[in-house]
């Protein structure tokens, strides 16, 4: 038996929890995590509107903290491009203080619904609803973050985004911000293409860091006049929401972005779960315990005034892939975060935001996956149509409409599709015999009733319900309804119920 398979009850007895034996091959994946959280927390922070520092401090929080948590060994939380649509849209409306409320509410509603042990039933909702909207979240995180690419700040609405865009493309093409941004983010995302094909131990170098120190180095020997990250101390910039926030709690709008948050987050971390698990053999992710431990993270994050978290599973598949074994990667991905922005603030000043815009057009193009949708639509065109419904609701509207109206019609279809009814007749000289196969449901009651209505007058009926699989009350009363007309017309009816509602 190795270390790793020891029970609880040597754990506590003194057993190392982290054993020397894989002591090296932590450390190592914990630097790879560490390099490729490092943009993607900057990246993710400037495109919610808030100063960098507050997406490193939502790393350091889901390394150190949600790092030593039960629930999942290999995943890893931080800030998610999934959630800058959320964060920008709550800045925009209620501040930047209200950040801290809204993610801290959403925390302790994490927590309640895991220890309540609900968790599991975030894997029950539509993987179409979930792939529309992180599909419409990724076509909004592109829409939004073209625009610093050319050096203009993006518009609020999703309809100004998209009108907007003939002036962006003007500036892009006649300003010099604008075509050294574009230039910067084209060579950043060719260096990310380019650096997978990379052979050797070079290639566990994450292609997105690769990027930016490239784009940054070109951007300061040139001096090329494009916007840089700003940045401060990392002190400074944690803001516990006040009082005044606090009371943000009666506003019905921020008490629904609580809920908004909460099951975006949840499920975008419960679904990377049950993705790394697939990526690994060892213990698989405990959803209820991992809900707890992102609840844990979101509260004390909110505490702080910073970004929401979920797992991420870009650094969670850079962790495994890099050969963690144990939690301890993740947890060092955070002490390494830690003392980056305690010790080398300024190396961030250096970063172009068109290339950290860039890498967001990336991650939202790979929230896309438009091979996934096109192989949807050629195998299942009815949870196409729900896909393509949510993402369009969601740019239309906002990402909880979207969302809701994606799981209403998803509810819809799959009950029509359950309560598939079939209705055959055989005519004879003085008798029909009508057979109902399937679920007669109240869904099915227009269809059931037309052919009952064009059964021919002055014959026997015989009606058989045997072998349906369920009949419900509606159903029943409306062919029980029909058959007592038909008596006290010019017909007789005989109906066989099936033997559970005899």
């Amino acid at each position: 038996m190795t270390q790793l398979d020891l029970p609880d009850e040597r754990r506590k007895s003194g057993v190392p929890r982290w054993p020397k034996a894989t002591l090296g091959a932590d450390l190592g994946a914990s630097l790879v995590v560490f390099l490729v959280a490092l943009p993607l927390c900057v990246g993710v922070a400037v495109a919610s509107g808030v100063p960098a520092e507050l997406g490193i401090v939502t790393g350091i929080v889901g390394g150190l903290l949600v790092g030593l948590l039960p629930g999942s060994t290999m995943q890893v939380s931080g800030p998610a491009a999934g959630l800058t649509v959320l964060v920008a849209a709550a800045v925009q409306q209620h501040g930047l203080g209200a950040v801290g409320v809204i993610v801290l509410g959403a925390g302790v509603l994490q927590i309640v619904l895991g220890v309540s042990r609900l968790g599991s039933w975030f894997r029950a909702i539509s993987p179409s609803v979930v792939q529309g909207m992180l599909a419409g979240i990724g076509l909004v995180l592109i829409l939004g973050q073209i625009y610093p690419v050319g050096g203009l700040a993006q518009p609020e609405s999703t309809f100004a985004k998209l009108t907007g865009i003939p002036d962006l493309l003007i500036a892009v093409l006649t300003t010099p911000t604008g075509r050294s941004g574009l230039a910067l983010a084209v060579l950043a995302l060719v260096i990310t293409a380019v650096w997978k094909k990379v052979p050797g131990k070079l290639s566990l170098v994450p292609g997105p860091l690769v990027a930016v120190v490239v784009t940054s180095a070109l951007a300061a020997l040139l001096v090329l006049p494009v916007q840089k990250v700003q940045v401060g101390s990392l002190l400074e910039t944690i803001d516990p929401p006040g009082a005044a926030d606090w009371g943000l709690l009666t506003d019905p709008a921020v008490l629904g972005s609580i809920v908004t948050f909460t099951l975006i987050a949840s499920a975008e971390s419960l679904f990377s779960a049950a993705a790394v698990d697939r990526m690994h053999d060892g213990p698989k992710t405990q959803y209820n315990k991992e809900l707890v431990a992102q609840g844990v993270g979101n509260t004390v994050c909110g505490a702080l005034g910073a970004l929401p978290m979920t797992a991420v599973i870009v650094r969670s598949a850079a962790n495994v892939q890099a050969g963690a074994k144990t939690k301890l990667s993740r947890v060092l991905h955070g002490l390494w975060l830690l003392l980056f922005v305690v010790l080398l603030p300024g190396v961030l000043s250096f970063v172009p935001t068109a290339v950290l815009a860039a890498l967001l057009i990336q991650a939202g193009w790979k929230l896309l996956e438009l091979r996934q949708v096109a192989a949807l639509v050629r195998e299942h065109r009815s949870e196409a149509f729900v896909l393509v419904l949510t993402t369009t609701a969601i740019v239309a509207t906002d990402l909880l409409i979207g969302t809701l109206t994606g799981l209403a019609v998803a509810i819809v279809k799959t009950a029509l599709e359950v309560s598939r009814l079939s209705v055959k007749a055989e005519h004879g000289d003085e008798q029909v015999r009508v057979q109902l196969r399937g679920n007669a449901t109240f869904l099915r009651l227009p269809r059931l009733l037309d052919h009952l209505d064009q059964l021919p007058a002055g014959k026997h009926i015989h009606l058989d319900l045997t072998t349906l699989r369920h009949l419900d009350r509606a159903c029943h009363q409306a062919v029980e309804h029909w058959a007592a007309q038909r008596r006290r017309s010019d017909g007789t009816v005989e109906v066989a119920l099936p033997s559970q509602v005899r």
